[in-house]
């Protein structure tokens, strides 16, 4: 299902004439519009199909052509409160390896007033990750540093959400609390969006819409 055919008139991301493509490699988006309200989207692609690169064009993280709006923040013409709106769970970077649990966190929430502490005081003990807050990241396995993320993500109040293949490397009563949580906040109710990359269809939660890649 295209996303722009069902969106509500004021969605959470608006997509327009995007462009995105590596150099010397065939196009990830091409002129491609959406609109993405609340709920959960599957962006459902095989492996290498550039899941990842449209999370990362999206979050305002990788230049591209077009233009992208969320909450009504536009990232060309104001940046910083479109970067305000998207919390892009990357749990790859590096940049908070010599930090600790809880200062990584607390630098994921900083500028979020509506920051949930007693979801993600839930979320924390629903992940089994209350043993490793004063670790530093570099010492998590890649399992425990998602949960993290995924944990200061779903706390957040922040309008878009981007989750790249969220159950990777979890346990399985990790992955439960997971799509539990995300069941939770997927509401109408708290008109927030959740963009889910994923190589496999989605069924735990209630699916909003769907992007297949390669964009058609």
């Amino acid at each position: 299902m295209n996303p722009s055919s069902s969106a509500p008139s004021s969605p959470v991301l608006q997509i327009d004439a995007l462009g995105f493509a590596y150099p010397d490699q065939p196009a990830i988006a091409s002129n491609w519009s959406a609109r993405v309200g609340p709920g959960v989207t599957l962006l459902y692609g095989d492996t290498g199909a550039g899941k990842t690169a449209l999370l990362q064009v999206i979050a305002g993280a990788l230049p591209a052509r077009g233009g992208l709006t969320v909450a009504g923040a536009s990232l060309a013409a104001a940046p910083e409160a479109y970067r305000r709106n998207v919390f892009f769970v990357d749990p790859s970077t590096d940049r908070f390896d010599q930090s600790t649990v809880h200062a990584c966190t607390a630098a994921l929430r900083e500028g979020d007033a509506g920051f949930d502490e007693a979801r993600w005081q839930a979320l924390v003990e629903g992940l089994s990750l209350t043993p490793h807050l004063e670790k530093s990241m570099f010492m998590l396995s890649t399992g425990s540093k998602r949960k993290v993320w995924l944990a200061a993500a779903l706390a957040s109040s922040r309008p878009l959400v981007l989750l790249d293949e969220p159950t990777a490397a979890l346990d399985a009563g990790s992955v439960r609390c997971l799509w539990r949580s995300l069941g939770e906040l997927a509401g109408p109710a708290t008109g927030r969006a959740f963009v889910v990359a994923s190589a496999e269809h989605i069924d735990a939660v209630p699916l909003a819409a769907t992007i297949s890649l390669p964009l058609r």
